[in-house]
């Protein structure tokens, strides 16, 4: 599922209570948990770092000052002097992971008897801000450390990232979209105001991406076609026009446009517009996946969120017809990522995750390693790849020296399998903070 038009139809409403007003509550909490004190230098030895650049260190001592890394030592090189040191030398570092297509705010509320969709309606927006931090915990638990939102409603995306870097929260770096940019897809009802993102002809889609870049988002997210939640369809809504307004609102105030299409044509259309990113689409023709290996346009997949939306029917109230065409698209969806692999199409890893598939973010890796990917080249799609779609190839995906401090301690050899990345996480670090710590006990 997107930030879709499948919420939208049913009439997301805007809420009274801005989540503005929850940051401000928050922000006088204890800050969560830190490795340090500021200032002060700590090291942690691992058994092995695979730093994300390609090179494999053995029993590497890296050195952390503040949220960053000073260095990385090799093996039998003195400790600097004053420096407390944790050992981890039974683990293997992998850089903190990135998923590059998530939904932070949308929340599950296992308290609650309505169905997912309908609990995110019915709930005000301060009090789903407030309980996402579920989602975001979950997130930190599977390794990754920073997330690229990809569509939320009432500013709930931007106040979960502003709690986040103030300390009041805990959870994963991340960049937002806030509103996405759709067609009209209902008729206007007497009395209710036109649904937010919903935008008609270059013009109009230019004034709402401008509307989302003062804001404050880091990227601008189209819906270029139906498809998302139990709707596997692809037709294209958005014409070309229409794409290339908001990728050139977006590239015009130094940000970066995701386009999401379940179908080919949207696709086509979204790289001919000069798009950053296309999410989900199959079927995508050679042409297309050749022009996106030439331009670098990036292929998010997504393959594993249909599978989630089928194993977990009775969560959403899924009939089986609707089950057995999830289904049926997910060899769609892999076919069509084996053949942009093939053809050097850069990919990254989005999980879509929404509800209650957060803790999951990761399995798209293992989708990449059975279409053709070795572990390292699947572990690159979380790390280095994801971080240049980003264009925060300078601070994370790598651990090395002026990179944030984003480590991810693993039990066992993720070069020789990657399900050690996928089930045995076993600490994490994000910017300098221990985060997760299973690192004492074993399951």
């Amino acid at each position: 599922m997107t930030a879709s038009t499948n919420s939208v139809r049913i009439g997301v409403r805007r809420q009274a209570i801005w989540c503005a007003a929850l940051g401000a509550m928050l922000v006088a909490a204890i800050p969560f948990g830190s490795a340090k004190a500021a200032g002060k230098l700590i090291a942690v030895r691992f058994g092995k770092l695979v730093d994300g650049s390609g090179r494999v260190q053995q029993s590497p001592l890296v050195v952390i000052e503040d949220d960053r890394v000073k260095s990385v030592l090799p093996q039998g090189a003195p400790v600097p002097a004053g420096v407390s040191v944790l050992d981890l030398s039974q683990y293997t570092a992998i850089p903190g992971l990135i998923d590059v297509h998530t939904h932070m705010s949308y929340l599950f509320d296992d308290q609650s008897g309505l169905k997912p969709i309908e609990q995110f309606l019915k709930r005000s927006s301060a009090v789903t801000v407030f309980l996402a931090q579920r989602n975001a915990q979950r997130t930190l638990e599977t390794g990754v450390t920073t997330v690229r939102d990809l569509g939320s409603f009432d500013g709930m995306d931007l106040s979960m990232r502003e709690l986040i870097r103030r300390g009041a929260m805990m959870g994963p770096r991340m960049l937002v979209s806030g509103l996405p940019l759709f067609a009209t897809d209902e008729a206007p009802k007497p009395g209710q105001p036109v649904l937010p993102g919903a935008a008609d002809g270059p013009a109009e889609v230019m004034r709402l991406a401008r509307q989302q870049v003062a804001s404050g988002v880091d990227q601008i997210k189209v819906v270029a076609s139906t498809g998302g939640y139990d709707d596997v369809t692809g037709f294209q809504t958005f014409s070309f026009e229409e794409i290339k307004a908001a990728v050139d609102v977006a590239h015009r105030a130094g940000k970066r446009c995701a386009v999401h299409s379940y179908g080919p044509s949207g696709a086509r259309d979204a790289v001919r517009a000069g798009a950053d990113s296309i999410e989900h689409a199959t079927d995508i023709d050679d042409a297309t996946l050749a022009e996106m290996a030439r331009r670098r346009i990036y292929y998010v997949p997504t393959i594993d969120h249909n599978r989630y939306y089928a194993d977990n029917p009775k969560v959403y109230g899924f009939t089986s017809d609707a089950v057995s065409n999830l289904r049926a698209f997910i060899p769609k969806n892999f076919e069509t990522a084996r053949r942009a692999f093939r053809m050097g199409v850069p990919m990254a890893m989005g999980s879509d995750a929404v509800f209650t598939m957060f803790g999951e973010n990761t399995l798209e890796l293992g989708w990449f390693v059975k279409l053709g990917m070795t572990p390292a080249q699947a572990l690159s799609t979380a790390t280095t790849q994801a971080a240049a779609l980003l264009g925060m190839e300078k601070s994370v995906g790598t651990v090395a020296p002026g990179y944030f401090a984003d480590i991810v301690a693993v039990d066992g050899d993720p070069l020789q399998d990657i399900n050690v990345v996928l089930h045995k996480v076993r600490w994490v670090m994000k910017g300098g903070a221990v985060v997760v710590d299973r690192a004492t006990r074993r399951p």
